[in-house]
């Protein structure tokens, strides 16, 4: 999953995307808060990273449109400014950590890689664990599952089923791997139950968006990814 930039000084905002293009990371840009607010809203980022004072749509507007659609990804402000009110109001917009300007880009990046690691563990004290693959969101607390904002309801099974493939998010689950893992009663399995429950499923959290994320390797089972 790519990070998001949105950065309108062009000399930062090519140092931070060179930067972090030779750490591994796949990188999107913006020049402006109003480009930077609708690639922010697609979900599809494991990270963003805005500047507070933009052209168009400011940062704190486009934190605070981002968590409105529901939307869980990680936001770190940049910010020049030297006013604590100012990095306060990124946080209370819904930012999750802030460096001040000039910084170190080694200790960007380092924000970066814990905010993307703490996005796949358990949330401290709650025994959550939310999985994100690129605008689908899980909470294993919560039980509720989002895409692009909206909430999908799932049944029990259908909850199971979709966590189990984002436990395993780029790798082929087998058909008895899904069977061994959800159906402990063997009365209750069927020739085609796992085709049938997976059509279910799909029909949910894929077939209503312009992007399938679950697909069917044929001889071999499910995966679900973003590319």
């Amino acid at each position: 999953m790519p990070i998001l930039i949105i950065e309108d000084d062009a000399e930062i905002s090519g140092n931070v995307v060179e930067y972090c293009l030779e750490k591994g990371y796949v990188v999107e840009t913006a020049n402006n808060g109003t480009e930077g607010l609708a690639l922010a809203l697609t979900g599809r980022h494991s990270c963003i990273v805005t500047d507070l004072m933009l052209p168009g749509v400011d940062g704190v507007s486009i934190i605070r449109r981002v968590r409105e659609a529901g939307i869980h990804t990680p936001i770190i402000v940049l910010t020049a400014k030297g006013d604590i009110s100012d990095k306060v109001e990124g946080l209370d917009a819904g930012a999750d950590d802030y460096l001040a300007k000039p910084f170190s880009l080694r200790e960007l990046e380092a924000r970066i890689r814990a905010l993307v690691r703490r996005g796949n563990a358990p949330v401290q004290g709650t025994g959550d664990r939310i999985y994100r693959v690129g605008p689908l969101s899980l909470s294993t607390a919560t039980k509720e599952v989002t895409r692009e904002g909206r909430t999908i309801p799932l049944s029990k099974k259908h909850f199971q089923l979709l966590e189990l493939l984002m436990k395993n998010v780029g790798r082929v689950v087998s058909k008895s791997e899904i069977e061994a893992a959800l159906w402990t009663d063997a009365s209750d399995l069927t020739s085609d139950v796992v085709r049938t429950h997976m059509q279910m499923l799909r029909a949910k959290m894929d077939i209503p968006f312009s992007k399938g994320l679950i697909r069917n390797v044929r001889g071999m089972g499910y995966v679900i990814k973003e590319d």
